[in-house]
């Protein structure tokens, strides 16, 4: 089942929402991050999406209190990213209940870590490529490398990684819609790997869209803080859409 992820970015423990990553253009939508973890349970997320935006941009974890709070608030899965760059990072995040860690920048700097993060860890450790125009961002989307965002993806694949969450930097908290193509392709190119869309939802049609790409999820950040996205309905669509599929069928 395709599943509708809310997302929760935490900057100096408050929920907010960056526009291109970019760490001064920031909105702040709560002060009270498991409240927000709660409403988007009692909406139907079947799993949250925690960004420790902080600690992407310090190099190491700094919200880890705040997420223990998070996870201790509510009973679906909640899948942690940001600053996280050492087995020991991994293990003190797992440590709180995390369902699941995304380790982005270090994939990239040290492949030879994701092996060792796999030999420990197994299916909780996924990665997060963040691409920009195709290539990849690490360091809180700072720095913009030269590798290619499919070629990372593939490599990531043949060490053994199941999850990747693809973000495209120039869409996310833009409300402009999802690079819809470039979903697809990533999607296409490690078939063997659940790949969760992220950036630049704005409406329900959006996710909809996505559902017919191959990928397995969608990460919704500022559409569900606007208003733009309502949870709930969006869950029931996609619940009714994959209902309403011929027995057999395979995605558009």
């Amino acid at each position: 089942m395709f599943e509708v992820i809310p997302a929760i970015d935490l900057q100096g423990g408050r929920c907010v929402r960056l526009v291109q990553g970019d760490f001064e253009r920031s909105t702040v939508y709560g002060d009270d991050p498991s409240s927000m973890a709660r409403r988007w349970e009692g909406s139907g997320a079947g799993r949250i999406h925690v960004v420790d935006l902080d600690g992407a941009k310090e190099g190491g974890p700094r919200q880890l209190a705040t997420v223990a709070e998070i996870v201790k608030a509510v009973r679906v899965p909640v899948q942690l990213g940001g600053g996280l760059r050492t087995v020991e990072d991994i293990e003190a995040a797992l440590a709180l209940g995390v369902d699941r860690v995304m380790v982005g920048t270090r994939a990239i700097e040290a492949p030879e870590f994701v092996d060792e993060a796999l030999a420990r860890f197994g299916a909780r450790l996924g990665i997060g490529i963040d691409a920009r125009d195709g290539r990849v961002a690490v360091r809180g989307w700072v720095d913009v490398s030269d590798v290619d965002a499919l070629d990372l993806a593939r490599s990531m694949a043949e060490r053994g990684i199941k999850t990747i969450v693809y973000t495209d930097i120039g869409r996310d908290g833009m409300l402009i819609g999802p690079n819809v193509e470039a979903m697809r392709r990533m999607a296409e190119a490690v078939p063997e790997v659940g790949v969760i869309a992220s950036g630049g939802v704005a409406q329900l049609a959006d996710i909809l869209e996505l559902a017919q790409t191959g990928t397995v999820g969608v990460i919704v950040g500022k559409a569900v803080y606007t208003g733009n996205v309502d949870l709930a309905e969006a869950i029931s669509a996609v619940t009714a859409a994959s209902s309403a599929k011929p027995s057999g069928a395979g995605s558009a």
